[in-house]
């Protein structure tokens, strides 16, 4: 079991497989993907190997991340070979929706369970100016045919002062008669959005009191759950999440790791830098590779520090996904 000195254990990797990303989100890359390396990222059989590994350690829950997973043409043998490994259980992908609608079938084919969709607003011409993409209706539709397909399905929105901060009433009448999971995600800054974060960064505080007061009730977690803070209605079919990491005790039930698509070990998304590990997959060396994270996961901060404004290494968060 992968356990850090805080005594936090980590049943959940999210794993990145490209830094690329079609869309150009304000908050994120709003002068679309620069590529700062040479596109080096991991192949498949070293995924297997990494897979492998944190599977063999306890890990029964990888979500498949960018930039954007699915400009990756091998996506369907990724998702098969992490959803074929002994040991996880939960196969999860985060996207912005490109393609949704032409591809989802190959994904549920390959062994994906859950889906988050980002959509940070439900009206055409917001969603237009936050993404850079005229696509909301093509994404709302490959929704609801991954729902009929069986996936479980979440939807992120970003919380933006000047973008979606009277939102709540449309997305809670969207919610009404559709089985899916709102995420509401605080504005976090990042190295290169730090204007934008102080222009823009809403608290979900007062949305959790709102949602409280209409009669919403707080979801327990399970031990793979992400940090959302989850609450239903009986008179809604959908839920509503709340990420809060500006929030005190955000950091106390972290139980996930990451790993950049360039095979670096994050042990935060805010860490002051990336640990390479492709000394290990690129050579198979599974019993190295367990070694190194048993050992390199006691450096792991008991928090993220956000809140003082430190961003570590992170730049932007296609780098890893969120």
């Amino acid at each position: 079991m992968l356990q850090d000195r805080f005594g936090r254990r980590f049943h959940y990797l999210r794993l990145s497989i490209t830094d690329v990303c079609n869309f150009r989100c304000e908050y994120c890359l709003p002068d679309g993907y620069q590529c700062e390396h040479d596109r080096q990222f991991m192949s498949l059989e070293e995924i297997h190997t990494l897979v492998q590994t944190f599977a063999a350690l306890g890990t029964s829950k990888i979500r498949i991340t960018g930039g954007e997973p699915v400009l990756r043409k091998d996506l369907p043998d990724i998702l098969a070979l992490c959803a074929n490994t002994p040991g996880i259980n939960t196969l999860a992908m985060t996207t912005n929706g490109h393609q949704l609608s032409r591809k989802v079938s190959s994904w549920v084919d390959a062994g994906l369970t859950h889906l988050n969709v980002s959509i940070d607003s439900l009206d055409p011409r917001v969603f237009h100016t936050i993404t850079g993409h005229d696509s909301l209706q093509e994404i709302l539709s490959g929704i609801e045919l991954a729902q009929s397909l069986g996936l479980k399905v979440k939807v992120n929105a970003v919380l933006l002062k000047q973008r979606n901060q009277d939102a709540l009433p449309q997305f809670l009448d969207w919610l009404k008669d559709k089985p899916i999971t709102l995420r509401l995600i605080e504005l976090m800054q990042t190295g290169e959005n730090t204007t934008f974060f102080n222009q823009q960064h809403l608290r979900a505080a007062p949305i959790k009191e709102q949602l409280l007061g209409q009669g919403w009730s707080q979801i327990l977690k399970d031990k793979t759950a992400g940090p959302a803070e989850e609450f239903f209605h009986p008179d809604y079919q959908g839920k509503i999440g709340l990420i809060m990491p500006y929030g005190p005790e955000f950091c106390s039930s972290c139980n996930r790791l990451r790993v950049s698509s360039l095979g670096k070990l994050h042990l935060c998304l805010f860490a002051d830098r990336g640990i390479d590990l492709r000394q290990y997959l690129q050579t198979g060396d599974v019993e190295g590779l367990t070694r190194f994270l048993q050992t390199t996961l006691q450096d792991k901060q008991a928090t993220h520090w956000l809140d003082e404004g430190y961003t570590g290494a992170t730049k932007h968060l296609a780098m890893l996904g969120g």
